[in-house]
């Protein structure tokens, strides 16, 4: 039994039935992360002796109060606020910045039984699918060295990918965790806003969410998507007593779902091979007895609503660019043609948005939010591409909106693969990832699965039944 790809769900099972001691399966992932991580650069920062204590301290605890992630070692994000260790979204001016307490997540899951012994890598500012920084240099892509992880969370999922890691928590505003679990062959869920406190996820300590973005995990299998869940679940106990309570999912069963497919949106490059697996897939649904439709869209216009998302995307980031991101916004603001109507230009127009005009765009997006919400009293999931290719080559290169690169032959701007991202999690919607193919480079590609808002738990079972029926993770060559 080779403990380095065994769900969470499993290594949970072993450690509570007694069969491998929390402190041995620790030492087991600590001894697999010395020996490999040279080759991913994943794992950014060890705390492995806090680790050992709590490992320690579980194997003298009762099993009768064994939480449903006992003993299961993992890593989170560098954006996450570990005791002790700087926290810095590969800034180089945060070397010497050191958390004064675990993020209110770290501790959600550590309280479910986890033991946290680490973190791992990200683009400066957590602002690209590519994971490298001037701090911790570049993270490298288990199926390929010379592709990408992704991003933000992309050491997240090397390591997850690559056995160093049980259980990974991420965060996504742009596809940084869903992004990521597609360029891996991962499992990964970015909840519905708002249902799990990013609390400990900020460079400056922020009271307020950032709209948009969701903390969520990177896993192994669908089960460790709705275990992780459950414990980050809930708003912070500081600011408010309630309790979240999301609905159960919508089938018990493959054949009960009614599965929409987005496999393709004309003008929006999407990858052929992308497209033939979903379309594959789509068949094998239909040949379960899931109801499938291919053509059924939410009545809106998707460019507009992909506009949208741009430009409250750059309004929420707007919170913690500098001074000198902001000027140079402003002059790339001035430079654009009225003609402009590149991804670019969405995004650089944000820039001094007034909060009246922000206002109106918000009550458009809840418009969008309420014809997403009746699509999905008819359809229980979407299937669509998490992003338009399978993991991209390193590219470091000049800025994101300085980039290209080719889909089905055509250069297209590196930002305009922000459209699948952007069309569920603009308006706020959970969606999970599961693995779907590898494409004929022998690259993972993923499966987007959305729903209406809150139906997180929904998404999950939908992953978990493609888990069952189609495919489920398969570890990296070379790392087993």
């Amino acid at each position: 039994m080779d403990l380095s790809f065994l769900p969470a769900w499993r290594l949970a099972e072993l450690t509570r039935s007694g069969e491998i001691g929390c402190l041995d399966l620790l030492e087991h992932f600590i001894a697999r992360t010395l020996r490999l991580n040279p080759r991913l650069n994943a794992v950014v920062v060890q705390d492995l002796e806090r680790a050992r204590e709590r490992a320690k301290e579980l194997d003298h605890s009762s099993r009768a109060d064994a939480g449903p992630l006992f003993g299961v070692p993992m890593t989170v994000k560098e954006s996450f606020d570990l005791a002790g260790h700087p926290t810095t979204f590969g800034y180089a001016d945060r070397k010497s910045h050191r958390a004064g307490a675990d993020a209110l997540a770290v501790r959600r899951l550590e309280a479910a039984g986890a033991v946290v012994f680490g973190k791992t890598n990200v683009p400066v500012g957590l602002a690209d699918w590519q994971s490298y920084n001037p701090l911790y240099g570049t993270a490298r892509n288990p199926w390929h060295s010379g592709h990408t992880p992704g991003g933000s969370s992309g050491g997240a999922a090397a390591a997850c990918a690559a056995g160093l890691s049980a259980l990974e928590l991420g965060s996504d505003i742009g596809g940084s965790i869903r992004v990521p679990a597609h360029y891996c062959g991962l499992f990964g869920l970015k909840p519905s806003w708002g249902l799990c406190s990013p609390r400990g996820h900020s460079l400056t300590n922020a009271a307020a969410m950032t709209d948009i973005s969701a903390i969520g995990p990177l896993a192994r299998s669908a089960r460790d998507l709705s275990l992780a869940l459950d414990a980050i679940l809930g708003p912070d106990p500081a600011e408010s007593a309630l309790a979240y309570a999301l609905p159960p999912p919508r089938a018990t069963r493959l054949p009960e779902l009614r599965i929409a497919v987005w496999s393709d949106e004309p003008g929006q490059a999407t990858d052929a091979e992308t497209v033939a697996l979903i379309e594959e897939l789509a068949r094998h649904l239909e040949g379960q007895g899931a109801e499938v439709s291919r053509t059924v869209r939410p009545e809106f216009d998707p460019v507009e609503a992909f506009h949208l998302y741009l430009t409250l995307l750059d309004a929420a980031l707007s919170a913690r660019a500098t001074e000198e991101d902001l000027a140079q916004k402003r002059e790339a603001k001035a430079a654009l043609r009225a003609n402009d109507f590149s991804t670019h230009s969405f995004i650089v127009r944000a820039v001094d948005l007034s909060h009246r005009d922000w206002l109106r765009l918000n009550e458009r997006r809840f418009q969008i939010r309420r014809l997403w919400g009746a699509f999905f009293e008819q359809w229980d999931v979407l299937l669509c591409p998490v992003i338009a290719t399978p993991a991209l080559p390193h590219m470091q290169e000049g800025e994101t909106w300085e980039r290209t690169y080719h889909v089905n032959g055509r250069a297209i701007a590196y930002n305009d693969m922000l459209f699948w991202p952007g069309i569920t999690c603009g308006f706020h919607l959970p969606a999970s990832v599961a693995p779907l193919g590898l494409s004929a480079s022998g690259l993972p590609i993923g499966v987007q699965i959305a729903s209406r808002f809150g139906g997180d738990r929904t998404t999950i079972q939908a992953a978990e039944f493609l888990e069952t029926s189609w495919r489920g993770f398969v570890a990296p060559p070379g790392w087993e």
